[in-house]
């Protein structure tokens, strides 16, 4: 409105004149407020101990007892490492950041967490001799001034992961060691982006989840081309990028010398924590520096294992000794092969697929892997180019001798972050401080475009000043440019391998435990169905879930692997639980009515624990238990929250005979769990399983072969078309994996129709080694029916699609 206005001082006094109480405080309240914005003030906490000068003290004294324990007494490198990092950690003034981050390692330890420190925070001996990190800097040369360094334009952080189930309790240790009014999480401004967009316009549409996933991962169908899909597309190129709501930061903590609400206004979290109305990027310009308290799953699953193996075998598996894990015969072997299904960063297809191309068996060559396995790396080329001069060092002239001075041990080829800054540095004669600017940009940490082309025209200034030629330079430039987005510190690289080798230890002498922790902590790049799978090829039995056998969670009894409530669909957790409890605590069930006396339930859960044959132990069938289950609880989906006061007793009647065919099991299966617990290649149709399989395809090499895979993920990627193409993976009747790839014309005449069997044709192709299919023709197979569909003339859940394979040519 138009006297919706901020008045004069003198109109307010006029106006308020009748009332000077009002005007007094008024006065009074803005004499008291303040206002000071000081961007270069260290408000982060200043000390641990109290005193800068007993902390450096402290972190004096446990670095030299660390240095002990890592090297020794007379590891004379390593002392004079220290002694450079310390002097330098002293003019600087990080010796509070170091100790306490020290001390909340010191706390999760004292809880027997485990944990991994990665990032730029592993190129410091100090870090590694406090067990911060278990990144030796010394044995891969790592660059300390990468982390720190008086040039450097960032304070640094350290990211510190925790596994996914222990991380909240190391924060609330956080606040309430360094007091609640001084700590906070980092909020984070969640922006409409990509996928985003389409998904919540299409609530706002009003469309069904079944139509908003259309839209998402078929944009280009026929079906999706109507006029609410394009409204969401004009109206989300409107919204893109616009803030969305205030959320957490994957990790970041900050602990402040003054209150945290000094500085910024809070909101609380769901989980009780609060957090700042600031992104990281206005924290770092602001002078904060964060701690990095992370959350993976990967941590989990080698401390479950670790506690699974105890259990079942009574050994126990000090996982923290790599160094041995390193020199594994059996671990190199899993590792060249690419058997790495459920080990920690490197089980993707990609990444199976890079370890077979390096045949990589060390330490050294995975740290190099899991760095050029990021997007920028491989999208130059600079992938390929690197694995070609790992197999021919001879065959290959470095582009200049600066690259081959700084870059002898990746062949000349920019694979790490330290990579940029060296060449930055040494090659176009950036100063260190322009050069980590340069590798923030090229990590996507700077928001100043301006700055970054300073420092873009500033590196070819330099080059031509330097007399090199033109097209030297851009190609340099290229390669640092591949970088953006993508790259990794070779220090995280390192931290990364350790938790591989750790892994891959585990799977490597017990792989049926191993798979166990991995289905028990979710969170792996494949499906549930995919780790049962590997636990099968490992020597085990995998069994249905069954109330006289199955926890909560999947168990491990010898060689025999139950399944856990937890994977039965619409099976509540509580009841899950209730059964675990009351087998421990009172012995095994002794039939459906002892079951069904002690615990409480309602008819439409018994229905879900007798189909998916939890009851098995009985020795009577599905349909005998459905109909007492059905007498004895009656009709309706009623619960009963407590145990019923009166004992059941069995009601009395005649069935006639019932009779049940296996397969109605494994439709079971498939709807309650999920997948089949059989093979799938059981449910085929037909006997044709393939002309190859994936052991034999290198003898197919440009040869057109035929064979059917069932589908376990699909990879989405745009060419610079703009055109859509996938790469599939899929298992053989052997239970052996292969990779194939779908060319944008292929798969438009060819689309994926979803999880299941498909009879694939195409030309088997190979890269250093490695094979892959190039896949001209694909068709969904069709399934045998479920005998209890047939009699209505219909397919069986999951049935597949009747597709008529010989009409179109295969």
């Amino acid at each position: 409105a138009a006297d919706e206005m901020m008045l004069p001082l003198s109109q307010l006094r006029h106006h308020f004149r009748h009332f000077p109480q009002i005007i007094k405080n008024t006065e009074k309240l803005i004499d008291s407020c303040e206002l000071r914005l000081d961007l270069r003030e260290n408000k982060n906490k200043k000390t641990y101990t109290g005193d800068p000068d007993e902390d450096l003290a402290l972190l004096e004294k446990l670095a030299r007892k660390g240095l002990a324990y890592r090297y020794g007494a007379n590891h004379e490198p390593a002392r004079k490492r220290a002694q450079k990092e310390m002097a330098m950690i002293r003019d600087l003034g990080f010796a509070a950041y170091f100790l306490i981050t020290w001390d909340i390692i010191r706390f999760a330890q004292s809880k027997g967490f485990h944990h991994v420190g990665r990032g730029s925070g592993a190129n410091s001996i100090i870090a590694y001799c406090l067990k911060i990190t278990d990144v030796d800097p010394i044995e891969l040369d790592l660059y300390f001034e990468r982390f720190i360094n008086p040039h450097r334009s960032s304070p640094p952080d350290f990211d510190i992961d925790f596994s996914w189930d222990e991380r909240d309790e190391v924060i609330q240790y956080i606040f309430e060691k360094y007091g609640a009014d001084h700590v906070a999480l980092l909020g984070t401004y969640n922006t409409f982006k990509g996928k985003s967009i389409i998904r919540e316009l299409g609530k706002v549409y009003g469309l069904p989840k079944e139509e908003i996933d259309a839209l998402v991962n078929e944009p280009d169908a026929r079906h999706n081309r109507h006029k609410i899909a394009e409204d969401i597309i004009r109206y989300g190129r409107y919204i893109q990028n616009f803030p969305n709501y205030l959320s957490i930061h994957a990790g970041g903590v900050l602990i402040t010398e003054a209150p945290i609400t000094s500085y910024t206004a809070l909101q609380i979290m769901p989980k009780g924590f609060p957090i700042t109305h600031f992104d990281m990027y206005v924290a770092e310009d602001a002078g904060f520096y964060k701690f990095d308290i992370l959350s993976q799953r990967g941590l989990g699953h080698i401390k479950d294992a670790a506690d699974i193996i105890y259990q079942n075998r009574g050994i126990r598996i000090d996982v923290h000794n790599v160094a041995a894990f390193k020199k594994d015969t059996r671990v190199k072997d899993q590792l060249r092969s690419g058997d790495t299904i459920g080990c920690f960063y490197v089980e993707s297809p990609a990444m199976r697929g890079l370890l077979k191309k390096l045949r990589c068996d060390n330490y050294i060559s995975l740290v190099a892997a899991s760095s050029i396995i990021r997007p920028g790396v491989a999208k130059s080329g600079m992938m390929r180019e690197y694995i070609h001069r790992f197999h021919h060092p001879d065959d290959f002239e470095y582009l200049h001798p600066v690259m081959k001075e700084q870059l002898q041990e990746t062949y000349g080829v920019m694979i790490y972050q330290e990579d940029v800054i060296k060449i930055a540095h040494h090659f176009a004669g950036l100063d260190l401080s322009d050069a980590d600017v340069l590798r923030r940009a090229m990590s996507g940490k700077t928001r100043s475009k301006k700055q970054l082309q300073d420092i873009v025209d500033k590196f070819f200034a330099n080059c031509a000043e330097k007399g090199y030629p033109d097209e030297l330079a851009r190609e340099v430039w290229r390669q640092i440019e591949s970088f953006s987005g993508y790259s990794f510190s070779k220090a995280h690289s390192a931290s990364y391998a350790v938790e591989s080798f750790q892994s891959l230890y585990l799977k490597a002498h017990f792989p049926m435990e191993f798979m166990v922790a991995v289905i028990n902590n979710f969170g792996g790049f494949y499906r549930a169905e995919v780790y049962f799978h590997e636990a099968r090829k490992g020597g085990a039995t995998v069994e249905a879930p069954c109330v006289n056998h199955s926890n909560y969670l999947t168990t491990i009894s010898g060689s025999i692997i139950y399944t856990g409530f937890i994977h039965l669909h619409n099976l509540e957790r509580k009841l899950g639980k209730a059964i675990e409890g009351e087998r421990k605590a009172m012995g095994p069930f002794n039939g459906l009515h002892d079951f069904l006396n002690r615990i409480a339930i309602g008819v439409e859960q018994m229905i879900i624990l007798i189909r998916s044959g939890a009851l098995r132990f009985t020795g009577r069938s599905k349909k005998e238990l459905l109909w007492d289950a059905h007498l004895t609880l009656g009709k309706g989906s009623t619960k009963p929250s407590v145990k019923r006061l009166f004992d059941i007793r069995p009601p009395r009647y005649q069935l006639p005979a019932l009779t049940a065919e296996p397969l109605e099991d494994v439709y079971d299966d498939i709807e309650l769990l999920g997948f089949p617990l059989c093979s799938p290649f059981d449910l085929l149709q037909t006997r044709f399983r393939g002309t190859a399989n994936a052991r034999n395809l290198l003898t197919f090499v440009g040869k057109i072969v035929k064979l059917i895979g069932y589908l376990v993920t699909t990879k989405q990627v745009v060419t610079v078309k703009g055109e859509r193409m996938m790469f599939g993976t899929f298992l053989d009747v052997k239970g052996d994996f292969f990779d194939t790839t779908h060319f944008p014309d292929a798969l438009k005449n060819y689309p994926f129709r979803g999880s299941g069997l498909y009879l694939l044709k195409g030309k088997v192709t190979e890269e250093f080694g490695y094979p892959s299919i190039e896949i001209s023709q694909m068709a969904k197979m069709p399934l045998r029916k479920d005998p209890r569909f047939e009699e209505r003339g219909v397919n069986g859940p999951h049935s597949g699609q009747m597709t008529k394979t010989k009409q179109r040519g295969m």
